[in-house]
C-alpha cells in the first residue's frame, strides 16, 4: 500500500500523463494499430442515423480478428448491421448484452477460412442504423454522438468524419475535446472533420444542433417538451473556454513542480505511512468479524470516504435481512419473485436495518413486494427523489449506529488527512489572492508578474488536486484497523478465487448464505454465487435455506437495476439541463483485436 500511495501522490502532483498508447500488444511478438478511421453518418428526417465506419488496421504478427462494441442508451436500438473487409476474408458473430451491441469479426487470409491473418493490413467496414439518438426539443434538435469512444484498446492516428444533415440552414456544431480537432468545417448540409491522434481511453464527440422543423415527422427520434438551445450553446461555450484555460495552465505548471510536492510528501511520510503489523495471512477462509455488512462495506470498499457505506452496503443489508428471514422469498402465480416482510422482529432491528425495512414497506402492498414492479416504481421522478433521500438517511444511520467518530478512530487515523485538507484549502485561497495581486499590480506586463501568476495558478491547482485525493493517502490505518482491513481484503480474495473456494468449500449452506451477504458488501457476490452453483447446486439446498440462493440468482439483479434506476432518475431530476453532459453522447464504445 505504501508504494501505491507514493506512486499516486507523484503521479497526481506532477500531472504526468502518458501519450504512448497507439500500439496494443497481446504478447511480446505481436502488435497492431489503427492508422485511420472513417465515420460517415447520414441523419434522416425521421430521426434514424445511417452509420458507416471504416477502420484501417495494421497487424504485426498473427491475429484471429477484431471486435467492435457499441453501447446503447435506454430506448436506443441498432439494426441492419453489415460487415465486410478488404485484405481478409470474414466471419461475423454479433449479439447484444448488458446494453451493448457486440460485433466479433474473424479475419482469415484464405478463402477456405482456415488460416488467420498475419503481418498484413486490413480495412474493415461496418455499417448499421441507430434510432432514438436524435433528441427533438421545442426550439432545436440535438445529435450528441461519440465519433470515437473511450473503450478502444488502441488509439487512432487519424479520424475522418462526415455528417450529412437533413437541411443546410440553421445548423451548428461542436467537437470535443477540441485538442483532438485538426480541421473541421460546415459546408451546406455536410460537416467534415479530421482529428489528430486520439489515444486509447479517450473519447471524441460531436454535438450538432439542427432546426426542430427538420424533424416534424420523426418516429425514430426522442421528443422532449422543453427548450434547450440556449442552455446547450452556453454549456459548450463554457466547456470550451474552460478547456482552453486548463490547457494553458497545464503547459506552464512544470515551472514550479519541483518545489510544490515537498509539503504534501512530508505530510504523507509523517502521517500516511501504514504501521507495521504482525499479520502475514495470504487469505481468510472464515468471516473476519461479526460486523454488519454495511459496516464492512463502509470501511473496506471506500477509499475516498472511509466510514461511509455505498449502495453495495445497502444491497448487502437486503441480503442480510433475507438471510435472517426478516425478508422471506416467495413466488406468485405469475412466477414473479415476491419478498414478504415479516414485522415480528422489527423492534429488534438497528436503525439502518429499519430504514431498509421501511423503504420496502413503502413500495410493498400488504407487506408483499413484487420485485418485477420495483424498477417501474423508482422510474417515477417523485418516487426516485424520495428513494434517494431515504438512501442518504440510511447512510447517516449506519454511521450513527455503528461508526461513531470514537469507533472509527479505533480503525483509522485521520489526522494527516485533516492537515492535508487545511493545506489544500490554504493553497487554493493563497493561489487565488496572489493571482489577483499579480494581475492588478503588474498588469502581466512584466516577466515577474507573469511568473508570479503562473506560480499562483499552480499553487491553486496543487491545492485542488490534494483536496481531491482519497483520504487514505494522507490518513493511515491504526494497527488494529490495518489488521482488520487486511483480513477483510484477504477474505475478499478468498471469495473471488474459485480455486481457493474449491479447495476449502464451506461446510454448510448457512455459511454459503453468509458468504453471499458479505460478498455483496465487498462487490464480489457474483463470484460466490457461481462457486455456490458449482460446488453445491440447487438440488442439494434445503428449503429452509433457499431464500438467499434464489434471491441472488433471480432477484438481486432486478433489485440492483431498480436501485440504479432510482438513483439515476433522482440525479437526472436535479440536473436542470435534461440532456447529456460533455462526453455523454450516444455511440462511442470501442473495439480491438484478438
Amino acid at each position: 500500500m505504501v508504494n501505491k500511495k507514493i506512486i499516486t501522490i507523484f503521479l497526481l502532483l506532477f500531472l504526468i500523463t502518458s501519450t504512448v498508447s497507439c500500439v496494443y500488444a497481446d504478447d511480446d511478438d505481436r502488435s497492431y494499430s489503427i492508422t485511420q478511421a472513417l465515420v460517415d453518418i447520414v441523419v434522416d428526417t425521421n430521426g434514424m442515423l445511417h452509420i458507416n465506419e471504416t477502420f484501417d488496421y495494421s497487424f504485426d504478427g498473427t491475429f484471429n480478428g477484431v471486435y467492435r462494441d457499441i453501447p446503447l442508451k435506454d430506448g436506443e436500438s441498432i439494426s441492419n448491421i453489415h460487415v465486410s473487409a478488404e485484405g481478409a476474408y470474414t466471419k461475423v458473430e454479433q449479439h447484444q448484452e448488458d446494453g451493448t451491441q457486440h460485433i466479433k469479426i474473424y479475419l482469415y487470409s484464405d478463402a477456405a477460412k482456415t488460416q488467420p491473418i498475419s503481418d498484413t493490413n486490413v480495412k474493415v467496414h461496418i455499417s448499421y442504423d441507430m434510432k432514438n439518438v436524435v433528441t427533438v426539443y421545442q426550439d432545436t434538435a440535438s445529435l450528441q454522438y461519440q465519433l470515437w469512444g473511450d473503450q478502444w484498446a488502441v488509439g487512432v492516428d487519424e479520424l475522418i468524419t462526415t455528417i450529412h444533415l437533413p437541411n443546410d440552414n440553421g445548423n451548428e456544431y461542436w467537437l470535443n475535446p477540441t485538442k483532438y480537432t485538426k480541421t473541421s468545417s460546415l459546408e451546406g448540409n455536410t460537416i467534415t472533420s479530421t482529428s489528430n491522434y486520439i489515444d486509447s481511453g479517450n473519447f471524441y464527440e460531436i454535438e450538432v444542433l439542427m432546426p426542430e422543423n427538420d424533424f416534424e415527422n420523426s418516429p425514430n427520434a426522442i421528443h422532449i417538451d422543453k427548450t434547450a438551445k440556449k442552455e446547450i450553446e452556453q454549456r459548450y461555450n463554457d466547456y470550451q473556454a474552460n478547456e482552453k484555460m486548463w490547457d494553458n495552465i497545464g503547459s506552464l505548471i512544470g515551472i514550479l513542480f519541483i518545489i510544490s510536492p515537498a509539503i504534501p510528501f512530508f505530510i504523507y511520510r509523517k502521517y500516511g505511512v501504514e504501521p507495521k503489523v504482525n499479520y502475514e495471512g495470504i487469505y481468510e477462509r472464515d468471516i473476519p468479524s461479526n460486523d454488519p455488512p454495511a459496516v464492512v462495506n463502509a470501511l473496506i470498499q471506500k477509499r475516498d470516504n472511509i466510514g461511509t457505506p455505498d449502495l453495495k452496503g445497502f444491497e448487502a443489508t437486503i441480503m442480510d435481512l433475507i438471510n435472517r428471514e426478516i425478508f422471506k422469498i416467495k413466488s406468485n402465480e405469475e412466477k414473479h419473485l415476491i419478498i414478504e416482510l415479516d414485522e415480528t422482529n422489527y423492534s429488534s432491528l438497528t436503525l439502518d436495518e429499519k430504514d431498509v425495512f421501511d423503504i420496502f414497506k413503502t413500495i410493498a402492498k400488504d407487506n408483499l413486494l413484487d420485485l418485477s414492479n420495483v424498477k417501474d416504481y423508482l422510474s417515477d421522478e417523485h418516487n426516485a427523489e424520495w428513494f434517494n433521500n431515504r438512501i442518504k438517511s440510511w447512510k447517516n444511520d449506519v454511521v450513527y449506529e455503528h461508526l461513531s467518530k470514537s469507533r472509527l478512530k479505533q480503525f483509522f487515523n485521520n489526522k494527516g488527512n485533516k492537515i492535508a485538507l487545511y493545506y489544500s484549502i490554504a493553497c487554493i485561497i493563497i493561489g487565488v489572492l496572489f493571482a489577483a495581486l499579480f494581475y492588478m499590480v503588474t498588469g502581466l506586463n512584466t516577466t515577474g508578474g507573469i511568473i508570479g501568476l503562473i506560480g499562483s495558478v499552480f499553487l491553486f491547482i496543487s491545492g485542488f488536486v490534494i483536496y481531491m485525493l482519497p483520504e487514505d493517502i494522507f490518513g493511515q490505518w491504526t494497527k488494529e484497523g490495518r489488521v482488520y482491513m487486511l483480513k477483510w481484503k484477504n477474505f475478499k480474495k478468498f471469495l473471488s478465487d474459485n480455486s481457493l473456494m474449491k479447495e476449502h468449500p464451506p461446510e454448510s449452506i448457512v455459511i454459503w448464505n453468509q458468504y453471499l451477504v458479505y460478498a455483496t458488501a465487498l462487490g464480489v457476490a457474483d463470484k460466490v454465487y457461481e462457486s455456490m452453483k458449482l460446488h453445491v447446486g440447487e438440488g442439494n439446498i434445503d428449503d429452509d435455506y433457499l431464500d438467499s440462493y434464489y434471491y441472488y440468482g433471480t432477484g438481486y439483479y432486478m433489485m440492483h437495476t431498480a436501485i440504479d434506476t432510482g438513483i439515476q432518475t433522482a440525479n437526472a431530476n436535479t440536473d436542470s439541463s435534461g440532456f447529456g453532459d460533455i462526453g455523454g453522447g450516444s455511440g462511442g464504445g470501442g473495439g480491438g483485436a484478438f
